[in-house]
């Protein structure tokens, strides 16, 4: 089992940065990648952004490409999403994910098993 932990969220004026943190913990928490996806109210989840697990390879969604970077400590077992120039449209729940073992990366939200509660992100204009 691993438990995925998110921080960092709060409110921000349009234009501000924020840095969201994904603590893992847990006995499997090794060679998996890791993923931020966001779901805005009356809208369907979607990808942010990915990582796998040695940080060689990103995905992002074309979105926040050039805005948000992601990135990750393994000694920490944390990931992070740098969030820059945000916009009001960034506005919404922020959840991280941890992907399978051994999996290539994805921009699924089925391809990865344990999720975390979430943080808020609202930019205000």
């Amino acid at each position: 089992q691993v438990q995925v932990a998110e921080s960092g969220g709060g409110l921000v004026q349009a234009g501000g940065s924020l840095r969201l943190s994904c603590a893992a913990s847990g006995r499997t928490v090794t060679n998996r990648a890791a993923a931020w996806f966001r779901q805005a109210p009356g809208q369907e989840r979607e990808f942010v952004a990915a990582i796998s697990w040695l940080g060689v390879t990103k995905y992002y969604a074309d979105s926040v490409l050039g805005r948000f970077t992601i990135s990750r400590d393994n000694a920490k077992n944390t990931a992070y999403l740098q969030m820059n120039s945000l916009k009001p449209e960034d506005t919404a729940h922020y959840y991280c994910a941890a992907g399978r073992i051994g999996r290539m990366l994805s921009r699924g939200g089925g391809d990865y098993d344990y999720w975390g509660q979430g943080t808020q992100v609202i930019v205000s204009s």
